[in-house]
């Protein structure tokens, strides 16, 4: 059995005799000047919905999951409200089959936000409860 290790570390070591002559074996020079900056896993990028047609970008790259997007849709909302409904709709369904996440923010922008992310909604105040900080806020 002895025979068969002897054999292996013949064949895996070869006691350094491939290290190249100028070889030291305190440091090890590595060229860093070919690497390229990687992008970030995570891109945040803005659109702006002028029309349907519009959409079609959006969710190309929402689809790839890894873009989170914030759509201006007051072009759209000022020139045509049907079409803007058709728009958000189209978003909405397949942000939901990516599982991901869609919410409107102010009355111009709505931000979509693939799988991995949620947003973050304000819970809604009863008119009871807004009654009373109200009247907290006045003492």
């Amino acid at each position: 059995m002895a025979s068969i290790f002897e054999r292996i570390k013949a064949m895996v070591g070869s006691g350094g005799a491939d290290l190249p002559d100028d070889y030291d074996e305190g440091y090890l020079e590595l060229d860093t000047s070919g690497s390229e900056e990687k992008p970030a896993k995570i891109m945040i990028r803005p659109f702006i919905l002028q029309d349907f047609a519009d959409t079609k970008p959006i969710l190309d790259i929402v689809r790839e999951g890894y873009t989170i997007a914030l759509v201006n849709i007051k072009p759209l909302k000022d020139q045509d409200l049907i079409e803007l409904k058709r728009s958000i709709n189209k978003l909405k369904k397949t942000v939901e089959a990516l599982e991901g996440d869609i919410a409107g923010f102010g009355d111009d922008w709505i931000c979509i936000a693939p799988s991995f992310a949620k947003i973050h909604r304000e819970k809604k105040k009863s008119p009871a409860e807004m009654a009373a900080q109200q009247a907290g806020d006045e003492i």
